[in-house]
């Protein structure tokens, strides 16, 4: 079992919450992490943009990464959304035997 991350940002603390406790629930990934207040600046309709965001981490089984997107997407109230993912190479092998156990067999949402 390979496990990925899950990195993605929204505007405030309701929303973060909502989709953290999301999938969570739905066994989507195993567990999030809300980052409070980090600052983001990126360009938007032709001009710099900059605020508060919420960062969320979240972690789960590689094959379940594309379900997990999915459902993020959906309730996700951005036109754009960053919603990025990576495997984890290396760790702890009891946390990452944990994250398979908690997300066996929700690859397909």
């Amino acid at each position: 079992m390979t496990a990925s991350i899950i990195y993605v940002t929204v505007g405030d603390q309701k929303e973060a919450h909502l989709i953290a406790s999301t999938i969570v629930e739905e066994r989507l990934v195993s567990s999030v992490n809300i980052v409070d207040s980090v600052r983001s600046y990126y360009w938007w309709s032709s001009d710099v943009q900059q605020r508060e965001e919420f960062l969320l981490i979240a972690k789960t089984r590689t094959t379940g990464v594309d379900a997990a997107i999915e459902r993020i997407r959906a309730i996700h109230s951005y036109e754009c959304p960053c919603i990025v993912s990576w495997p984890i190479g290396k760790g702890n092998k009891d946390y990452l035997e944990w994250i398979g156990r908690e997300t066996e067999g929700t690859e397909m949402g």
